[in-house]
């Protein structure tokens, strides 16, 4: 202890304390124990509803949810898998107790850290830390809920940070920072953006190789790669179990092949383009970057009394009800179907960006500035679809993801970590007032002009006009789109001088700073002060205090409906709702209360998806009592959502009198449009040989009935005269449901395109399904492990390190 300084540590600890700070300035409402109020969290109550239900009253966890579209595996919901990591995690994260302050600490010590590989001074990195964490799209989505994807990037610059030190002689050290945020990266289970992670690290190492092979360092290269990835293996084997379960259900889901040849032009080996695609920045819209609201801001958003459009519905309407019209207006008119808000990085942040391009050196700026330029290219999705289709065609996993808008994460870290470094450079004395002017009179210029020129003359390049006006004029005429236009344009302008004035600001400091009329410590202070409140400001635009409601609402995020209480009152314990009285399959609220045919996740079999866009869709009602459909719920203008029971629902299993062989899943999933599932079965041609040596004998007496409901064990009871062929309205699965007659195990397969079916002998017999995934089981062991020896690592080399430093002074 002779040996230790504690101002070695003291800058990080403050960082820490700020960081608290700021987080917890930000979220005030956590302070007085209230919750904030996000849709996507709603819906993963109403998810994981029956699955914190079971596994709380049970001994064991369920790994199958019967909840929402017929039926998926839970562990791609709401599994913890074992990890060594996980308590690291839940510190990192506040222990989930202090959301959303947490999620804004870890944005800002994940920054922080990579910055500090950077080798940028710790006062500095703070401000780096808020620029990266402020940026709006961070708050929007933490309004909205979308925890995995904050968490992920959370991790995501340090990951960064321990590639870029590996490759910068800290191979071991830069390694295991690596493997370790990888990890914690992975345990949150956000792919996409662990996809775009690597995606930056693909550009940087090939940036890397480049410049191994031009200074003949080749073999330094190989080696900090051949450790990297030996860490990066660790990684993955920390978290083996989810990834392969996630993997292995992939193939199933609709990010998986589909089967079906219909629409072949749109078809990727992963998802539909114009599914993956819908979410298409627009170029021009790619300005938000810096003028946030260039394209109006969010779609449901809300204007002043000062507005053109409250003076119109006053004159019509009165003050009252102008004041309320006002309070969600379509103002976005960028090329998205619908947004929250823009992505945008800061005006000065932009600005530091473009200087550091003039003024960083080579080997830094160029991978960085190919990461933001491919992730721009990538984020405009079908307005750049020949560029697009290269990804979605021939790049390995990149189809698996939609929203393909959401690449602009890679700008949120390049812009930033370049920024920064470009103060750095400045601060340290790197740049002459020479060299330094000249990139500045070019940054003011194209930065500054540009804002200038967009302020004062708007109409030059935009019209203000979007493709749901149409709608708006059929409705009322033109009158409201003129007034909304107005709007617009007096949004856009408050916002181009609003990010002038930040950008002149900013630009004035490091103008004092290179003239010595300001300190350092005068130049950081107001860096800070630019970049926090010019981001503090279009946050709050998105994501306020009266957000947030109390522990109790968020708790119980849905009321039942009359029609729910009344359904709930059926004690049958496993039937399906269909809910046409919400978005059918896009919300959980159903699946808070019951069994829905609808539902809520991004990855839902693929099979199903395709009965909804062929059948269910279209109202076929044969397939709804296939599903046991028992009730509907209705809309109703005077009582509310109104529930309809469907007597012609199957139940859960019955006995068929036929089949139809069909050649392939064309055939099979148009045969569904006109059939009696109570009679028939339509089989697909591979599983033809299920059927061999079997005769449909008519038993007027068999039945077979559930008598035992667990989401992951079914138990029925068969009695037949003869041998029969049961259907059962559940979900087809075989990596992981196997099905028992009499404790033996028993073959059964895919009928009616999603449903299981088996042949029974004659007597009575107990009949189960079990939901027992093999490799969950496996994955668990090679996953503790893994990350047990990836922590033993970890510490070993900090204390290696912390050994080096001492042996140094």
């Amino acid at each position: 202890m002779q040996n230790f300084n504690f101002k070695i540590i003291a800058p990080h600890l403050v960082a820490i304390v700020v960081f608290l700070i700021i987080s917890f300035a930000y979220f005030t409402p956590v302070l007085q124990g209230k919750k904030l109020r996000q849709s996507d969290v709603m819906n993963y109550q109403g998810m994981t509803k029956e699955i914190n239900d079971f596994n709380k009253n049970n001994n064991e966890a369920t790994l199958w949810t019967n909840s929402m579209f017929g039926g998926m595996p839970a562990y791609l919901i709401n599994t913890a898998y074992p990890n060594a990591l996980r308590k690291i995690h839940q510190v990192l994260t506040m222990f989930d107790g202090n959301r959303p302050a947490s999620f804004v600490f870890l944005y800002l010590l994940g920054f922080y850290i990579a910055l500090l590989a950077f080798k940028v001074d710790p006062w500095l990195s703070m401000i780096g830390a808020i620029a990266y964490a402020f940026s709006s799209y961070f708050f929007i989505i933490i309004d909205a809920g979308h925890l995995t994807k904050i968490m992920a990037l959370g991790y995501l610059p340090p990951i960064i940070a321990g590639v870029y030190l590996a490759y910068k002689d800290k191979i071991f050290l830069g390694s295991i920072l690596m493997a370790l945020f990888l990890a914690l990266q992975l345990i949150v289970n956000h792919l996409q953006i662990t996809y775009y992670t690597l995606l930056i690290i693909l550009v940087f190492g090939l940036f890397q190789f480049y410049h191994s092979i031009r200074e003949k360092q080749i073999i330094p290269f190989l080696k900090a790669t051949a450790v990297l990835g030996i860490a990066a293996l660790l990684a993955i084997g920390s978290n083996f179990s989810s990834l392969y379960m996630t993997y292995d259900y992939g193939k199933d889901s609709m990010r998986g092949k589909s089967e079906l040849t219909f629409d072949k032009e749109n078809k990727t080996t992963g998802l539909d383009k114009d599914y993956a695609t819908a979410w298409s920045y627009g170029k021009a819209e790619t300005i938000t970057l810096f003028i946030p609201n260039i394209m109006g801001g969010a779609s449901g958003g809300s204007l002043s009394t000062k507005s053109a459009t409250y003076d119109l519905f006053k004159q019509n309407y009165g003050p009252q009800q102008a004041k309320e019209i006002i309070q969600s207006l379509p103002l976005y008119w960028g090329a998205q179907p619908f947004t929250s808000g823009p992505v945008y990085v800061g005006a000065f942040i932009f600005f530091l960006f473009v200087l550091g391009m003039f003024l960083v050196d080579n080997k830094i700026k160029w991978w960085i500035f190919s990461a933001t330029l491919l992730s721009i290219l990538l984020a405009w999705g079908h307005n750049f679809m020949w560029f697009t289709d290269l990804f979605l065609n021939y790049m390995p996993g990149y189809n698996k993801f939609r929203t393909v808008s959401m690449i602009l994460v890679i700008v949120q870290f390049t812009m930033p970590l370049l920024g920064i470094l470009t103060v750095k450079k400045i601060v340290e004395g790197e740049i002459s007032k020479q060299q330094f002017m000249k990139a500045f009179k070019l940054t003011l210029g194209i930065v500054g002009g540009i804002t200038l020129i967009i302020a004062l003359l708007p109409n030059m390049f935009f019209d203000f006009s979007s493709v749901s006006d149409k709608q708006y004029i059929e409705q009322g005429g033109t009158a409201f789109i003129d007034a909304l236009k107005q709007d617009r344009e007096s949004i856009l302008k408050f916002d181009a001088w609003r990010s002038l004035f930040f950008i002149v600001l900013g630009a004035a400091l490091l103008m004092g700073f290179m003239y010595e009329k300001i300190s350092k410590t005068l130049l950081y202070v107001g860096l800070f002060l630019v970049i926090i409140i010019d981001m503090w400001a279009i946050d709050k635009r998105y994501v306020g205090d009266d957000n947030f409601v109390s522990a109790q609402q968020q708790q119980n995020p849905f009321t039942p409906t009359k029609a729910d209480e009344m359904i709930l009152q059926d004690k049958d314990p496993n039937f399906r709702v269909l809910n046409v009285a919400v978005n059918t399959f896009n919300d959980a609220s159903t699946s808070y209360f019951h069994k829905s045919i609808g539902g809520y996740h991004g990855a839902k079999m693929k099979r199903y998806q395709e009965l909804i866009d062929f059948q269910i869709s279209k109202n076929n009602m044969s397939v709804l009592n296939m599903l046991n459909t028992k009730y509907i719920i209705v809309p109703s203008k005077d009582q509310g959502p109104i529930p309809q029971m469907n007597p012609n629902a199957l139940g859960n299993a019955w006995f068929v009198k036929s089949s139809k062989i069909v050649v392939n899943a064309d055939s099979e999933i148009v045969a569904l449009t006109n059939f009696n599932p109570a009679n028939e079965v339509i089989i697909d041609k591979r599983f033809e040989g299920e059927l061999k040596g079997f005769n449909f004998n008519v038993d007027s007496t068999a039945s077979i009935k559930l008598t035992e409901y667990k989401p992951n064990h079914l138990t029925y009871q068969s009695n037949a005269n003869t041998e029969q062929l049961a259907v059962f309205s559940e979900i087809y699965y075989d990596k992981g449901w196997k099905a028992f007659v009499d404790g033996k195990l028993a073959n059964h397969f895919r009928v009616n395109y999603v449903l299981r079916a088996m042949r029974i002998p004659e007597g009575k017999h107990v009949v189960e399904y079990k939901f027992q995934p093999e490799m969950y089981y496996a994955g668990n062991k090679v996953s503790m492990i893994s990350s047990i020896i990836l922590l033993l690592l970890f510490a070993g080399i900090v204390v290696l390190e912390i050994k080096k430093c001492n042996c140094k002074k």
